[in-house]
């Protein structure tokens, strides 16, 4: 592993969904289904600048999943890095909210981050289509 390098999971097309901490599971079926690309991005600091670029020059859309909170979150960092210009940019994470006390997987799917959660938010956003 190269420290500060983020690695491509899965190549697709139209969306690249770039992945922040234990969630590359739950979103591997979502970009399979539409797909998307999918990054393991391994590290918030150092960002891999380079890697989320490459993403943005080369897809219609940005999504940022992580297992942290939004606020302040890796999600924002690539917002950041954006901000000169890119392709829209959704952000997934956990909300500035109390979850309820539950598993790992019950927290997770509340917060809308489950496989299911993340696909959904995906089509909403224009991902691809609903079947």
């Amino acid at each position: 592993m190269e420290f500060g390098r983020a690695r491509v999971a899965r190549a697709g097309r139209g969306t690249a969904i770039l992945v922040f901490g234990g969630l590359l599971a739950q979103a591997r079926p979502a970009a399979e289904e539409l797909d998307a690309t999918l990054v393991d991005m391994r590290f918030v600091k150092p960002l891999d600048a380079d890697c989320v670029a490459r993403m943005a020059a080369r897809h219609e859309r940005l999504a940022t999943v992580e297992d942290n909170a939004l606020a302040g979150g890796a999600g924002g960092a690539v917002a950041e890095l954006l901000a000169g210009g890119g392709p829209p940019l959704l952000r997934l994470g956990l909300p500035d909210r109390f979850l309820a006390h539950g598993t790992r997987e019950e927290q997770l799917a509340e917060a809308g981050l489950d496989a299911a959660g993340i696909r959904r938010a995906l089509v909403a956003a224009g991902a691809g289509r609903a079947p």
